[in-house]
């Protein structure tokens, strides 16, 4: 039995958009509760957190694109196609919210106030985007002769809109719950007591997202609900609910990392639902992994690479995270 390619490029590449998920998620997530926080010093708590990091944290979301672009080069063409503009206001906010990261730091008091705002609307944009892209992409695209045969605007739709703003909560909570592990005091009960109203938020989102996409879609309400399905699949919803409720009740003590730990279980378990829905396909509703592939002997090849310079990516982010550890006190970064 040869090795299965198309699956192992798959999995490389979900691999890595989790990773940017969970990385680039807290990082944009506090941009997103700039606006719920005042105070210039805790501002700047805030964003110490990550200023050793941060810069980082979009190497999964290259390599998820280059490994697209290699290992499908049908969906890579298909996708970036059909998502051409959600995907370039979300690089555009990307871009100017690294911008007002630097500069915020350089800025005299009267330039200060602009780049916070720059700053904040930067990482909603952003994340409002790859929410709206994700969601036309559970929608799915009209592919003819393999290529993009759809308009420019068929990612703008109710759904799509919605995922949207369900992502900005996703990462708000990402957010405050790494803030909660990484700072103290007032900042840190600041952050718990966002925590509580967000975590409620997620989950109404993603039992409003569960609804709406098998009513939308006929094969993904067969996935879901069809015996034996529905018995193999029932654990997924039933640890969503179990998940949520373990943090709020951890919220309610002296919390320190199980918050943060426990909304990456959460975000984990939605990730899992979608592959549920959608595998498995690449370029929804109907084109496969394997019809979507290239060629053996290019994936042979790039893999060569990716199993080289994953590992790499691994090992240099894990150390700048343990180097880079502990909590980030008012008033000061770390030495």
């Amino acid at each position: 039995m040869g090795i299965d390619l198309p699956i192992i490029w798959a999995l490389i590449i979900g691999f890595g958009l989790m990773m940017y998920v969970i990385m680039d998620g807290f990082d944009l997530g506090i941009g997103i509760l700039f606006p719920f926080v005042k105070g210039r010093e805790d501002r700047d708590t805030m964003v110490n957190t990550v200023a050793p990091v941060w810069d980082g944290n979009e190497t999964w979301l290259v390599l998820g694109g280059a490994a697209l672009m290699a290992a499908f080069p049908l969906a890579y063409a298909v996708i970036l196609s059909a998502l051409y503009l959600p995907l370039v206001l979300m690089l555009a906010g990307l871009i100017w919210r690294g911008v007002a990261f630097e500069f915020r730091f350089k800025a005299d008091e009267a330039h200060k106030p602009f780049w916070d705002k720059a700053f904040a609307w930067g990482s909603y944009i952003a994340t409002y985007f790859q929410g709206v892209s994700l969601g036309a992409f559970i929608n799915g695209f009209v592919v003819r002769d393999g290529a993009f045969a759809g308009g420019a605007l068929d990612w703008l739709t109710p759904f799509s809109l919605f995922t949207g703003l369900g992502l900005l909560v996703a990462y708000a909570l990402l957010g405050s719950t790494w803030l909660i592990m990484k700072t103290e005091e007032q900042l840190q009960q600041r952050m718990i007591a966002l925590a509580r109203p967000i975590v409620i938020a997620l989950l109404a989102a993603i039992v409003l997202v569960s609804l709406w996409t098998p009513l939308l879609h006929q094969r993904v309400a067969e996935r879901w609900f069809t015996l034996p399905n529905l018995f193999f699949f029932a654990p997924v919803p039933i640890l969503v609910f179990a998940t949520a409720a373990l943090i709020l009740s951890v919220l309610k003590r002296s919390p320190h990392a199980a918050p943060f730990l426990l909304s990456l279980v959460l975000l984990f378990l939605g990730y899992s639902g979608l592959a549920i829905s959608l595998w498995p396909n690449i370029i929804p509703p109907d084109i496969s992994i394997r019809a979507a592939a290239a060629p053996p002997q290019s994936l042979g090849f790039t893999l060569v690479g990716a199993l080289f310079i994953i590992p790499i990516i691994l090992a240099y982010t894990a150390w700048s995270y343990y180097v880079f550890r502990g909590k980030v006190k008012a008033g000061e970064g770390y030495h």
